[in-house]
């Protein structure tokens, strides 16, 4: 899985409520045990015996080989020899510990249980119930159209609004750091400075940092932020404006952001006001579709 931030979601199968664990990407693993838990009371068994059969392994080594550079193709053979055999048996901590894949895990909590990558998700869903695959594959869609709806309120709101603010930021840039000796790249360097003292307060790296992490992604490292750092976003901005008309430097600046920035964060998170919030944009993001 990729280094996102993930959150835990769920998605509803005629009836059947089935976990997953997104980063808001293409990385979504679902939960085998609750699709599971449609065929048998006893999901364990359900996927033990899924994931010994000779045409999942062939899957399962398939996709790790085009996904995972990891991957242990000898440990793979040996379990792929023995498939079909009565007395093969296989888990999937086996398959994990043995081959060091990465399209299975396994997690504990409220979202505990065994999880796929979503391709071999619905693999394991076919297996089940061709019909019930194509519930999941339908709620699955109606989730990723709510994530992709970063034009929800309680984003969009929020990144409008930092957007707004940033004026005032590079007001106070221009005003207090920027002289009229300096050339044209050296004043597009200033700037970019400045917003990366930001993002390393908020986010703890820089924008061209994030890039090179995060190669696939489009955007920049603010259009990936929660609701949340968002808000502390405007906050940070509007006190790093008036750090710099104070004439602090920048190390001391980005030092005090970042104290400003952890404790805000701290607070939001457990603040039952921005949940309610987060709840009403999305009841009001439903209505409108």
């Amino acid at each position: 899985m990729s280094k996102n931030k993930e959150y835990k979601a769920t998605i509803n199968a005629n009836g059947s409520e089935i976990a997953i664990v997104s980063k808001g990407n293409e990385d979504d693993y679902i939960s085998l045990t609750d699709i599971a838990k449609y065929k048998s009371d006893e999901p364990n068994d359900v996927i033990r015996n899924w994931i010994r059969n000779r045409d999942t392994i062939e899957f399962l080594g398939l996709w790790e080989k085009m996904n995972n550079p990891n991957f242990k193709p000898v440990e793979f053979d040996g379990f792929r020899n023995e498939a079909g055999k009565n007395a093969f048996v296989l888990s999937p901590q086996k398959w994990v510990l043995a081959t060091e894949a990465i399209g299975i895990i396994s997690k504990s909590g409220r979202y505990g249980g065994t999880f796929a990558h979503k391709d071999i998700a619905f693999e394991f869903a076919s297996w089940i119930s061709p019909e019930f695959k194509l519930y999941i594959i339908k709620d699955y869609q109606r989730l990723k159209g709510d994530e992709n709806s970063k034009l929800s309120l309680e984003w969009n709101v929020n990144r409008l609004l930092s957007k707004l603010n940033y004026k005032m930021h590079t007001d106070a840039i221009k005003e207090n750091l920027i002289s009229n000796d300096l050339t044209n790249k050296e004043i597009s360097i200033t700037y970019a400075n400045e917003a990366d003292v930001l993002n390393v307060a908020l986010f703890g790296k820089a924008a061209k940092e994030w890039r090179n992490e995060n190669p696939d992604l489009k955007g920049n490292i603010r259009d990936y932020a929660t609701i949340e750092q968002l808000i502390v976003m405007v906050n940070i901005e509007n006190m790093n404006a008036n750090f710099i008309e104070q004439g602090l430097e920048q190390k001391q600046r980005l030092i005090e952001l970042n104290k400003i920035a952890r404790a805000q964060l701290k607070s939001l998170l457990s603040n039952k006001g921005v949940k309610k919030l987060e709840s009403l944009n999305r009841k009001q993001l439903g209505k409108g579709k």
